[in-house]
């Protein structure tokens, strides 16, 4: 350091001294902000011949205070820089302090920086007025002004070499934040640098605005975003003109589309003859629930339930939102069954029973069709719904259409659906038929033998082509649907009266599945009885715990022309009627107790249980053919070398 350079230190010293000691400079003009923090930095019995600043904060402590600052940083910190480029070699440092005077970065050059630190103004280091009395970052944030703090008039002696410049930094709500300061020698003062402090803190102040309103933007598109993707149908947002604007992942997904493929209009997937939806889109109202086709990205043809909301602004319409749900999530949605029907819950140890199951449960693994044979009220429907529920189809959709209890003018309709305008009442924009509605899933047709020989030849169409046409209509619809069919008629005597196609048989009937009568599985009706006095009791409210082993009798010798479905509605009947907590053979219709049951059949010694009812079974067969073997087994469906273990089992000695 030269003569010169000292004594001009010297000389501000004395400076100094004369100002705050012996207070012989009054010709100098003090700003009152400077004497009010004089006077404060008294009362804060700071001491103004401190060598140097002795509160500095680690740095781990600093690390902290400028992540708790994070956002300030980023943005002042490029601002400081772009004001060191134009101030370099002007022998100032820019410095950023934080709310409490804790300076947060510096920069300068290394000469600029070796002098600052003298007095350890150094990154870490808090310059509040408590600490450090009247500096230009303490005394900012105490006034909340734009100040500039000359070599003397710094409260303390270390300080008093510098020319400081500072203006407070503020957030939206006027808050400080923070204080740009730039400092340098006194010899250096210029009138300019205030200025170029309180430009720059505009600057950083308008990026924090800027900053803010971009985050809020981006948090509000995050926001839509995070909406439209929680929906689990798909969502698309479109221009007057068709033009997409936004789509969710789910629109992608069911239109198939990669996220890597581009699409700009939403008439790219309107066929072009579906002049429909074309309407849809012009209209000014919400329309909801409007069935429609429309084409994949990849070709194909799929079905929608379409919701269109319009997009007015001051009754102009900008745009639409459109929902769309995929047609056979819908259907499996609302169409669910009351009861889950599993091969675990069908009633039945018979050996002809079980072989039925057996076959079932085998068929339903594969994608044939099913053809299901046996007496009305065996339970072929059940059936169905088992083989369903055991198949790789089960969370689809079932359906179920009774071929026989439709007009012939209704199946097909019910069928294959029509288009709008078909035939007189049809419903506007068309009706989808219940292999639309099944797709994915499976169909049961059940009472195949009644349906018209004409729409036989559709149905083994469909069933072919695995596509249909809907009435009025001509879209080619595909559709994958398992097909499971029940008939109590004789088909191939049918055949032969020529009521039913040979070629439709044959496609119907890949896996055939004859489910005995009550009467063949007689050993089943306890076990059927137990079941349905539980069930059927808890549903009507009554409590019945007992049956007669006459009534058993009864059940056991009755032929059951309606099967199961018979059975059923006789307990229901009983129970019903029933005073106490037993059924009794006087609850029974009167058709059912046969003027000549004596039979020499006894009635069962006590009420059968799970345990005890072959046993008796056999017994009671027995006496009603005379010891017949053969009769015996062959009512109870089961082979005389059978037979025989079993009266070997129960010690039935004849």
């Amino acid at each position: 350091m030269d003569i010169k350079n000292i004594a001009n230190r010297i000389e501000m010293w004395n400076m100094w001294e004369d100002v705050h000691v012996r207070n012989t400079n009054r010709d100098l003009l003090i700003h009152d902000f400077v004497h009010d923090s004089w006077e404060r930095s008294k009362n804060y019995n700071v001491d103004p011949y401190m060598q140097f600043n002795t509160v500095l904060l680690s740095k781990e402590q600093l690390e902290q205070r400028i992540r708790d600052n994070q956002h300030l940083f980023d943005i002042a910190v490029p601002t400081m820089e772009d004001l060191d480029n134009i101030s370099r070699d002007s022998g100032f440092c820019i410095v950023l302090a934080d709310k409490d005077g804790v300076l947060l970065k510096l920069i300068g050059s290394p000469k600029d920086l070796r002098f600052t630190s003298v007095g350890n103004f150094v990154e870490g280091a808090i310059w509040s007025e408590e600490i450090m009395g009247t500096n230009a970052v303490g005394t900012v944030l105490a006034i909340d002004e734009p100040i500039h703090i000359f070599a003397y008039e710094h409260f303390c002696k270390c300080a008093c070499l510098s020319t400081c410049s500072a203006a407070p930094i503020h957030d939206e709500d006027r808050n400080i934040i923070g204080v740009l300061n730039l400092t340098g020698p006194y010899k250096n003062v210029n009138p300019h640098t205030l200025g170029m402090v309180m430009a720059a803190v505009r600057a950083i102040e308008r990026k924090l605005e800027l900053n803010k309103a971009y985050n809020e933007v981006k948090l509000a598109n995050l926001e839509k975003e995070a909406i439209m993707e929680s929906i689990l149908e798909g969502l698309i947002a479109i221009s007057r003109t068709g033009q997409i604007v936004q789509m969710n992942k789910q629109a992608f997904d069911i239109l198939e589309i990669e996220p890597n493929n581009i699409v700009s209009n939403f008439k790219d997937f309107i066929p072009p003859d579906n002049t429909y939806i074309k309407e849809i889109l012009k209209l000014d109202k919400p329309v909801y629930g409007e069935t429609v086709s429309l084409k994949t990205f990849t070709g194909k043809t799929k079905k929608f339930i379409m919701n269109v909301t319009p997009l007015k602004k001051e009754e102009n319409i900008n745009g639409y939102v459109i929902i769309l749900h995929e047609m056979h999530n819908v259907v499996r949605k609302i169409i669910r069954p009351r009861n889950i029907i599993t091969f675990d819950t069908l009633i039945g140890a018979s050996t002809n029973y079980i072989a039925a199951v057996e076959q079932a449960k085998m068929a339903s693994q594969t994608a044939s069709t099913i053809l299901l044979t046996g007496e009305s009220g065996v339970g072929k429907d059940l059936f169905a719904q088992a083989i369903h529920n055991n198949g790789s189809r089960r969370k689809e959709t079932f359906f179920a259409l009774n071929c026989g209890a439709l007009p012939r003018e209704l199946i097909s309709s019910e069928l294959f659906g029509y288009e709008e305008g078909a035939f007189t009442g049809a419903r506007k924009g068309g009706n989808p038929g219940k292999f639309e509605l099944a797709d994915k899933g499976t169909l049961f047709l059940d009472e195949i033998g009644e349906m018209p020989l004409d729409l036989q030849a559709s149905l083994l169409r469909v069933l072919e082509e695995r596509t249909v046409i809907r009435l009025g209509g001509r879209e080619v619809i595909p559709v994958d649907v398992r097909i499971i069919c029940a008939t109590n008629k004789d088909l191939n005597e049918a055949m032969k009266q020529h009521n039913f196609r040979q070629d439709l048989y044959f496609r119907i009937g890949v896996i055939t599945i004859n489910i005995p009568s009550l009467r063949e599985r007689k050993s089943d009706i306890p076990l059927l009885t137990e079941y349905f006095i539980k069930n059927i009791s808890l549903k009507l409210g009554k409590t019945i715990t007992k049956i007669d082993p006459k009534v058993m009798d009864i059940f056991i010798n009755h032929d059951w022309p309606g099967n199961i479905r018979e059975l059923s509605n006789v307990i229901e009947r009983s129970i019903n009627m029933a005073q106490g907590n037993t059924i009794t053979s006087d609850l029974l219709p009167p058709a059912l107790i046969k003027p000549a049951y004596v039979d020499n059949i006894p009635m069962w010694e006590k009420s059968p249980t799970k345990d005890n009812m072959e046993e008796q079974l056999i017994r009671n067969y027995m006496v009603k053919f005379n010891n017949n073997k053969t009769e015996v087994a062959k009512a109870l469906n089961i082979s005389r070398s059978c037979l025989y273990r079993r009266m070997e089992r129960y010690n039935i000695n004849v």
